[in-house]
């Protein structure tokens, strides 16, 4: 069973950068393709990153050029780095891995983590 853990998410500043982590066990890390994804107040969870087996990233469209997904697969650790916050960046974001991956929709990921809250104030 694959387990995810999140950290790193706070109250932040405009313009401020943060680092999410995910700590992956349960199962070797070069085996999964990982993602990160988030939900707004009333909103649905939607896609933010991911990184496949090898060293393919795919980001969503709103957050390319300020957002890195990055995998540690020595540390089993997937991380986030989200730099220029806005205000529209909080939600609750979450780590998400599957062995296999057809499409990046939410529910084709088999494992989630529990989320860490990102707050960004103006």
């Amino acid at each position: 069973q694959v387990q995810l853990v999140e950290s790193g998410g706070g109250l932040m500043q405009a313009g401020g950068s943060l680092r999410l982590s995910c700590a992956v066990s349960g199962r070797t890390l070069s085996s999964l393709a990982m993602g990160w994804f988030r939900q707004a107040p009333g909103k649905e969870r939607e896609f933010v990153a991911a990184t496949l087996r090898g060293s393919t990233t795919y980001y969503a469209d709103s957050v390319k050029g300020r957002f890195t997904i990055s995998r540690d697969n020595a540390k089993n650790t997937v991380y986030l780095q989200i730099l220029s916050l806005k205000p529209e960046d909080t939600a609750v974001y979450y780590c998400a891995a599957s062995r296999l991956i057809s499409n990046l929709l939410v529910e084709n990921w088999d494992y989630w983590g529990q989320g860490t809250q990102v707050t960004v104030s103006s």
